[in-house]
């Protein structure tokens, strides 16, 4: 068990929160927690909704703690994604409703995770974003292909080739958040919402978000491509100075090599 990874059982619901300061980013210790939760969580018969959120005022995730890459090969690197897949398809498998209380900042993997869940809640100040390209990176949990069944392909490529970052007028509007609430009331918010959800038939819960996911048997080849074509970075010039312009705060020079 980590402290980056705090879980509280309520009732019906399993509170996750990702406490991993300053940032809440994400590692091979937090992302395998998660993946244990979630498990764990299954085989909980009275747990049918599971809320995330991040710890603070701030940062719902800022993604993955880019110090993971700083000396990291391919083999580090496929360590790294199997991780971010393993963790965040579990999320998107949950048995029952999840639900992301985005309470601020959620960036790169962060928001990944945000996307695996079936719904996002996202407070009047948040901002979301796909930056890896800028440190040479790509998204490798889901982004490319689980933002795509929720944004138009302009927006997408906007977000990720592009660099840009939404805030959450412009996140509403594009269907990659389903609501917005005042700084503060997301995690109410989200309680609110399994509080609906424990009205339902789990069973049929169940049943239901299995139909309803079965259009994403597509995903499947594009989720394994993210984790090819990400190790793949891991042999270019490109990946090493993004990661070392990033810790040493100042632009890359890329190689385009």
């Amino acid at each position: 068990m980590t402290e980056k990874l705090q879980v509280k059982l309520s009732a019906h619901t399993a509170l996750i929160t990702i406490n991993n300061p300053p940032a809440n980013t994400w590692d091979l210790e937090s992302l395998d927690q998660l993946y244990r939760t979630v498990t764990s969580l299954n085989q909980n018969s009275q747990i049918q909704s599971l809320i995330i959120t991040g710890q603070g005022k701030k940062f719902f995730s800022a993604g993955a703690n880019l110090k993971m890459f700083a000396s990291a090969n391919p083999s580090n690197a496929q360590e790294i994604t199997d991780s971010f897949g393993k963790a965040f398809e579990a999320l998107s498998n949950f048995k029952g409703v999840s639900i992301a209380a985005i309470n601020g900042i959620a960036m790169g993997g962060g928001l990944e995770c945000a996307l695996a869940c079936d719904i996002r809640i996202g407070e009047a100040h948040c901002s979301l974003g796909l930056p890896e390209a800028k440190v040479g990176l790509l998204p490798c949990a889901g982004g490319t292909q689980r933002l795509l069944s929720l944004a138009g392909e302009g927006w997408v490529k906007r977000l990720i080739l592009c660099g840009e970052t939404l805030v959450a007028d412009k996140a509403l509007e594009l269907g990659i958040i389903e609501e917005i609430v005042e700084p503060g009331n997301s995690l109410q918010r989200a309680f609110q919402f399994a509080d609906q959800v424990a009205e339902q038939s789990p069973t049929s819960i169940a049943l239901c978000k299995e139909l309803i996911q079965q259009s994403r048997t597509i995903l499947t080849p594009g989720l394994n491509m993210e984790r090819e074509y990400f190790v793949k970075l891991f042999s270019t010039k490109d990946q090493k100075e993004g990661i070392q312009a990033f810790l040493e705060k100042r632009k890359p020079e890329w190689k385009n090599a």
